[in-house]
């Protein structure tokens, strides 16, 4: 058995490290983009009757600011997500859309009439890093995007590639051809302290160039907001109190030289506005993603191959200890519910039961700990494993791979068919098939936003029948049709209330 499918069936204990967190911190938000239909967030808000905010004195810090503001304004930009959007659908429609059960409870509604418009569907920032015009920001920013549009703070206005995305540390790349423009250097993120002065600089709700001081509040936050799009997320936040609000994804946030230490994603807020605390992604990380999609059109990624069970997450342990009769206590750590074949753990002599504490220099605290220290890493990297069994203190090497067990580099060319296009499938039963009318068809699951799957619209438990005209029951039948396929991809797909829409997309 490989270790994709080894971890593929094992997953629901995966994630439960990084599920049952999602209110430590009330609702936690993307704030890049605004949608035009209502406003949103992703958690319910959590009651903190505790929790207070305090302001701060910027006396004799005032030059300092100016000096990196002169620098980091010119580097900051304004993105213009533009999608095909209906336009005629209710805010019901949309909630269901992202939370109702396909075909489920909504029989009843009848179709309603819509017609299909490129239409701006929210506004973020993104940071310039290099002066041939390639450009860092958020993965939500630029998610479900049929065009992104890009303006600089003298105003001109260009169309943006997207060279890349990673939905796991919620990073994305895009191009502009320009020369000679100002950006923004890396800094050593690993060497931000708590209590440093910072500035963020974004377009907050539609105002160009906006800048707000705060301190660095925390390290190494994790707020299990990615695990919204991506299975694998990897959260280690830098913590600010600068004031951030919806348009400040994917602006920078700099050290009083002007240095980038980071790239705005996320809130703390009950409102869907500035609270108190923002979350950047720290520069050291965002800089391997990029040197990553710059160089081989997507992220390296390192793997332990092992099915994690986060200690400290005392719900976790609790329903794992329900489910499976057994009586693993709470703490630090991340314990180890089961090996991958052939993965890098299982080669190193890892054991099922081993409670891993530390990689490299890393203390490993939480599920979150673990994810960041290896999953900055590529295939083929060595980590040194520090573990516990039976009590006993133990540390071993261990080398990295991939999620289908190898350790070299892969390019666009070498992704499945499934990678390319952003979504896996799974069939439909014939009692399905008969209840319904079809003929054909497979579940679309774990559809990645931001690829070519989701820009068309399709979401999870969608039905897709066929593809480029052929019918499809199986995965296989997704993965004969598009491989090795060139040019442009029709899908004919159901929606959760029974309309047929074809679609299409370029194969990637």
């Amino acid at each position: 058995m490989t270790m994709k499918n080894t971890l593929k069936k094992l997953i629901p204990y995966a994630l439960v490290g990084v599920i049952s967190g999602a209110t430590t911190f009330g609702a936690i938000n993307y704030f890049g983009v605004k949608n035009s239909d209502s406003e949103f967030s992703y958690f319910a808000p959590k009651k903190n009757n505790d929790a207070q905010f305090a302001s701060f004195n910027m006396t004799g810090v005032g030059d300092d600011f100016v000096k990196a503001a002169k620098m980091t304004v010119p580097a900051v930009v304004s993105i213009k997500n533009f999608s095909n959007r209906t336009s005629q659908r209710s805010d019901q429609d949309l909630f269901d859309l992202f939370f109702g059960n396909p075909f489920g409870g909504n029989q009843q509604r009848q179709p309603q009439q819509q017609q299909q418009q490129e239409m701006p569907r929210g506004m973020g920032s993104g940071v310039i890093i290099s002066p041939d015009g390639y450009i860092i920001s958020n993965n939500h920013v630029i998610a479900g995007a049929t065009k992104l549009e890009v303006q600089l703070s003298n105003k001109k206005t260009y169309v943006a590639n997207l060279v890349g995305t990673d939905p796991t540390t919620d990073i994305a790349l895009l191009k502009i051809e320009e020369k000679g423009l100002p950006y923004l250097n890396f800094a050593n993120s690993d060497n931000v302290e708590v209590g440093q002065w910072v500035l963020a600089v974004g377009n907050p709700m539609g105002l160009n160039s906006t800048v707000t001081a705060g301190i660095v509040s925390a390290k190494g936050r994790s707020i299990d907001l990615l695990s919204q799009q991506s299975r694998t997320p990897i959260e280690n936040f830098i913590q600010t109190d600068a004031a951030i609000n919806p348009g400040n994804s994917g602006g920078a946030l700099v050290n009083p030289n002007g240095e980038l230490i980071g790239i705005n994603s996320a809130i703390s807020s009950k409102t869907g506005y500035y609270e108190g605390y923002g979350f950047a992604v720290p520069a050291n990380l965002a800089r391997k993603v990029v040197e990553d999609i710059k160089k081989f059109g997507l992220v390296q990624r390192g793997f332990l191959g092992v099915v994690p069970l986060d200690l400290s997450d005392q719900r976790s342990v609790a329903q794992y200890n329900q489910q499976k009769k057994t009586n693993i206590k709470t703490g630090e750590g991340v314990y180890l519910v089961d090996i991958a074949a052939k993965g890098g753990a299982e080669d190193a002599g890892l054991r099922t039961g081993d409670i891993i504490t530390k990689v490299d220099n890393t203390v490993v605290s939480s599920y979150y700990d673990l994810s960041f220290a290896v999953g900055s890493k590529r295939p083929g990297d060595q980590v040194a494993v520090t573990y516990l069994r039976n009590g006993k203190e133990n540390t071993v090497n261990v080398t990295l791979k991939d999620e289908r067990g190898g350790t070299s580099f892969r390019s666009k060319a070498d992704l499945t068919v499934t990678e390319k296009i952003g979504a896996e499938f799974e069939p439909l039963s014939e009692k399905f098939k008969t209840d319904y009318g079809l003929n054909s068809g497979v579940i679309a699951k774990n559809v990645v936003d931001g690829l070519e799957m989701s820009k068309i619209g399709i979401v999870d438990n969608y039905i897709v029948i066929e593809i480029n005209g052929k019918p499809v029951n199986s995965q296989k039948d997704v993965e004969k049709i598009l491989d090795k396929y060139q040019g442009n991809v029709q899908v004919k797909y159901v929606d959760e209330y029974g309309r047929i829409t074809t679609r299409g997309f370029k194969m990637p």
